[in-house]
């Protein structure tokens, strides 16, 4: 089996470096929930949509390094590919932020998963991630690299005409925000090795 797996907001979870970031920045009162929609919202409600932009690029870039793994993600994969599971990562990135310094996402993003060990502990293949500029072109390298199961956050991408019908779609959602999705559903990383096995 080949698991492609989703990375922004799948694998790694950015609740805690929106909130260390935007308190640094000064943008939030540290009363602002430790999540990156609340964040977010609290910026829009006070017309600070420039400065949530800006935030954005920060965290994606020079910042990345205060994002974390979500529970479990690191010991699953581990475990998948010491079982002989091919895993891939697929994710649509785009290469720079779309206002404010240059940083490099792809680097940023490739750095995290070496810091991490998701290379050097987890077994992951360095030539088996792959940031794409777009949706579309994420969704072809899913059929390309011939996934047998992908697991993303956004059913919009497991539900696109193109996504190929020969790969199982499995929707990650931790806060249960798409009941009706219509997909099988992971909640917890752990839930997994039992999915797979089940639908395999």
């Amino acid at each position: 089996m080949r698991i492609g797996v989703d990375f922004e907001n799948t694998i790694v979870c950015y609740d805690g470096a929106f909130h260390a970031a935007a308190l640094e920045e000064g943008l939030i009162p540290p009363s602002v929930a430790l999540n990156k929609n609340a964040v977010r919202d609290h910026l829009r409600r006070n017309g600070q949509e420039e400065e949530w932009i800006h935030l954005q690029g920060l965290v994606y870039g020079k910042r990345m390094e205060l994002a974390s793994p979500f529970g479990g993600a690191f010991d699953v994969l581990r475990t998948l590919v010491a079982k002989g599971f091919e895993v891939a990562i697929i994710s649509h990135k785009t290469l720079h932020p779309y206002r404010g310094p240059a940083y490099d996402l792809h680097l940023a993003a490739r750095e995290w998963l070496d810091q991490k060990g998701f290379f050097s502990q987890v077994g992951l293949a360095r030539e088996a991630v792959f940031f794409e500029l777009t949706k579309a072109e994420k969704i072809t390298r899913i059929a390309t690299q011939r996934c047998t199961h992908f697991i993303d956050d956004l059913p919009e991408i497991l539900a696109d005409q193109q996504f190929p019908a020969t790969t199982k779609p499995l929707l990650f959602d931790p806060a249960g925000s798409f009941p009706d999705a219509g997909f099988p559903v992971i909640r917890d990383w752990a839930q997994l090795d039992s999915v797979l096995t089940a639908r395999s």
